[in-house]
């Protein structure tokens, strides 16, 4: 359960605080699933990584604008105590930052959300500066950057060199110097991850980074074992509900085909 008051909403200055206290991020794309994890999460997140999980796409890059709105609005739509923060997605904020404050105040006037997300350290600081001086609030992200697979040839992790580290620990300061309320630390080795969130005085949220991070984010999907295309290694499954869907389908379809469902009970009748 949170640390805030379960009936409380969660905002971003409550979440800019609890720097040192355990924040508890998820993803989420739909109304169902907000209502379920609000009541559990100072955080709902909905990543661009929806293109993949939901859509089949094979990275986040062609995920529009529109289409981040539109789930934005679900989740909103379900949220009654999470902080709400929507992606940014590729290509609508590298261009400028007057483009970027187009689509952020798109974003947060079309959903309702609290916050957007970037992506990029010190090429974004110039970005984040704007934004948060004319009234949207920024979630950083750096370490590995899903929206640069093609330039960093891959998914992969962050800090293995001396180069990386000093990269890396760049990319976090300038996005805390820049105003950023938080900054998520993807695929990041530990002891760097965990250095960085002892040097800057935002909260450090963690995907594949350290324990010592101020917060931990997942993919829903991951957690509850339905999205099976690969399982990154920082990820926990507390749930496996892939083969139960698929038992659950099974089932009906045996039933459907036996002409046992519908039964009596789930038909209507006329009644005298």
């Amino acid at each position: 359960m949170s640390v805030q008051a379960a009936t409380k909403p969660v905002t971003v200055p409550d979440l800019r605080r609890m720097k040192g206290t355990p924040q508890v991020w998820l993803t989420a794309y739909t109304t169902p699933m907000a209502k379920l994890l609000d009541p559990h999460c100072d955080v709902l997140l909905v990543g661009d990584s929806l293109g993949m999980v939901l859509y089949g796409l094979p990275s986040t890059l062609s995920v529009s604008l529109e289409t981040m709105i539109a789930h934005g609005a679900a989740v909103v739509r379900g949220a009654k105590h999470a902080c709400v923060v929507v992606d940014m997605p590729f290509g609508s904020y590298q261009e400028s930052p007057q483009k970027a404050f187009a689509n952020a105040a798109r974003i947060l006037a079309e959903t309702g959300c609290q916050a957007v997300k970037l992506e990029g350290g010190t090429e974004m600081a110039e970005t984040i500066h704007f934004l948060t001086q004319r009234g949207v609030p920024v979630c950083g992200h750096v370490g590995l950057m899903p929206q640069q697979v093609n330039v960093a040839g891959g998914f992969r992790a962050t800090g293995r060199t001396n180069d990386e580290v000093v990269r890396v620990t760049n990319d976090a300061i300038a996005v805390s110097q820049s105003g950023a309320f938080a900054v998520v630390l993807e695929g990041t080795l530990e002891p760097v991850a965990a250095a960085i969130t002892a040097q800057i005085d935002i909260p450090t949220i963690g995907i594949g980074a350290s324990a010592q991070c101020d917060g931990q984010v997942l993919v829903i999907d991951d957690v509850l074992g339905t999205f099976n295309d690969f399982t990154p290694r920082f990820v926990k499954r507390y749930a496996n509900l892939g083969p139960e869907i698929s038992r659950a389908a099974e089932a009906y379809a045996a039933d459907v085909r036996a002409r046992v469902f519908p039964g009596v009970e789930n038909t209507f009748r006329k009644t005298r």
